[in-house]
């Protein structure tokens, strides 16, 4: 049997070993490698002293069953003693979906389209639009279109750092901004729905549309 070595890594450090396990391939792809370097292409650790394993999972999205199918492969070695498993968890939005990062510039003509909540880092130029399921967040000018919320989620938010769109839309309510927001203050605003019609509101007012969102809440 020939497994090639590219989804597990053994990182020896100070005090034992770090396993950096692909958070992108298939899981059971995943097990199958890690089962083979143990058994086969690694024997040389598993000889000698206790070991302590730090196991680094990446984002990839686990179950207590899939943490536990990983251990028990290392758990088969006598000298192997789990140390911590570990995960980098997306952060979350309101609707509990993960909030996925982009960066780069949409021009005229380009439409970024995203399932799920965006947080964008640039600029969206006129004729260029942005258009996702949940929410958009871009920490940049916008001054084409954005449309959040696309399959009629009427909780979505638009946030940019410079407000100055050809239009916003959630999920199937349109705005065309007036002509007087390119004179405006600049600072970073987010666009919701409130019975039905679009409203503009300052970033630090998220928190009275999304309560969640308050980290000093309860201090």
């Amino acid at each position: 049997m020939t497994v090639k070595s590219k989804h597990v890594r053994i990182k020896g450090v100070k005090d034992g070993l770090v396993f950096l396990l692909d958070d992108k391939c298939p899981f059971e792809e995943l097990l199958s490698e890690l089962r083979f370097k143990l058994e086969h292409s690694h024997q040389n650790i598993l000889t000698g002293p206790i070991v302590h394993v730090d196991v680094k999972l990446g984002k990839r999205p686990v179950t207590d069953e899939d943490k536990e199918a990983v251990l028990n492969i290392l758990k088969s070695q006598g000298n192997l003693l789990i140390r911590s498993v570990e995960t980098l968890e997306a952060p979350k939005s309101e609707t509990g979906s993960s909030l996925v990062l982009m960066s780069g510039m949409i021009r005229s003509g380009q439409v970024l389209h995203h399932e799920g909540n965006l947080l964008f880092l640039g600029d969206v130029n006129p004729g260029g639009a942005i258009s996702c399921t949940g929410d958009i967040y871009i920490l940049g000018a916008l001054r084409g279109m954005a449309h959040a919320g696309i399959q009629g989620n009427e909780g979505a938010i638009i946030a940019a750092s410079l407000m100055s769109p050809t239009q916003l839309r959630i999920a199937e309510i349109i705005s065309r901004p007036p002509d007087e927001w390119g004179t405006r203050e600049s600072s970073m605003e987010f666009a919701y729905l409130l019975n039905g019609a679009m409203q503009i509101d300052k970033i630090h007012n998220i928190v009275k549309f999304r309560p969640d969102l308050n980290v000093f809440k309860g201090v």
